[in-house]
C-alpha cells in the first residue's frame, strides 16, 4: 500500500466562516467517517491561513532567515489535508474526488515516498 497526500486548495481570500456552511461540515465529517471505515485514513488537518506561516530559509553562512507569510508567492495555498493509504493511484483519486466534492475546492493528489 502507498501513502498519498490529498491537499485541498484555497484562495488566499478564503474565509471559512463565509465558505463553509452545515451542509459543507456535514459532507466533510461524512467523508472522514467514510475514511476511517474503509481503513484509508491516517491523518487529517485543516490549516490556518498562510497568512499566519513563517518562513525560513538557510543562508550559505549557516544562519536562518526567518520572515512572516508563506515561502510561495501565489494567490492560492493549502488549506487542509489528509494523509491516506490506499492500494493504487486509483483509489486515491477517487478518495480525491470525494474530496473535491465535500469540500467544494481543488483538490491534489500526490503518493508520498
Amino acid at each position: 500500500m502507498t501513502r498519498y497526500l490529498v491537499s485541498i486548495h484555497h484562495p488566499d481570500t478564503y474565509d471559512p466562516s463565509v465558505a463553509e456552511d452545515e451542509a459543507m461540515s456535514r459532507d466533510i465529517d461524512a467523508l472522514n467517517d467514510e475514511m476511517k471505515a474503509a481503513g484509508v485514513r491516517i491523518f487529517v488537518g485543516g490549516l490556518h491561513p498562510a497568512s499566519r506561516a513563517k518562513s525560513l530559509l538557510a543562508q550559505p553562512n549557516g544562519d536562518v532567515l526567518i520572515a512572516d507569510g508563506p515561502y510561495l508567492k501565489t494567490e492560492e495555498h493549502v488549506g487542509g489535508f489528509w494523509v491516506l493509504e490506499a492500494a493504487d493511484l486509483d483509489e486515491a483519486l477517487g478518495w480525491g474526488r470525494k474530496a473535491a466534492v465535500a469540500c467544494r475546492a481543488p483538490v491534489e493528489v500526490r503518493p508520498i515516498h
